[in-house]
């Protein structure tokens, strides 16, 4: 075997267990929080021990960031590509996947608090998110949408929709229709929705 063919191979298994390292870290997060997830969780669940996942992920940090970075390439958009109508199509789609929503809401939650590894990660996050909803409603609708709000003012408030009804669907899933009520909030917008 060429010395390159062994080296792409432990290459492309050492991506594999990354790749399962960050599903389990997803789930111990969805489950305990980041808090109270430990990096020996991590490790168990995939058959390691501790220091064989430091091996991959030198600090829980390091991972929390992978989980983030991974959670946010299965939900990618171009930063200049959003619609409203692609906005339903993700809430029907983030229905579909309770697990990565609470993995998602739990991070988010404990990120508010000072210190907290994901703080800047998710105030970075959500700038850039209301900056592509905020071009997609003047794209949309120009300076002012039917009801006279700016794009600006409209944005911040989209977005707080989206992840409260997340909030709420996860707590009462059979109560909650998170794409109709989402649906619901852009109408009250003036978009026409079905």
């Amino acid at each position: 075997m060429p010395y390159g063919d062994g080296m792409s191979a432990r290459t492309t298994r050492s991506e594999e267990r990354r790749a399962e390292i960050v599903r389990a870290a997803l789930e111990v997060i969805a489950e305990r929080g980041y808090r109270g997830a430990s990096l020996a969780a991590v490790a168990e669940r995939v058959g390691l021990t501790q220091q064989g996942l430091l091996h991959h992920f030198p600090t829980k940090d390091a991972l929390l960031v992978t989980v983030l970075k991974e959670r946010d390439q299965w939900d990618a958009m171009p930063h200049n590509q959003w619609r409203i109508d692609l906005l339903c199509s993700l809430v029907e789609y983030n229905a579909m996947r309770p697990g990565i929503i609470q993995t998602f809401s739990a991070l988010l939650g404990e990120s508010v608090t000072e210190g907290h590894p994901a703080r800047s990660y998710f105030t970075d996050r959500y700038r850039q998110v209301r900056a592509d909803i905020t071009a997609a409603l003047r794209t949309e609708y120009g300076d002012r949408l039917p009801n006279g709000l700016t794009p600006e003012r409209t944005a911040p408030l989209l977005v707080a929709v989206m992840d409260g009804l997340q909030y709420q669907w996860l707590l009462d899933p059979e109560s909650v229709d998170m794409p109709g009520a989402f649906r619901d909030f852009l109408r009250l917008l003036g978009e026409n929705v079905d």
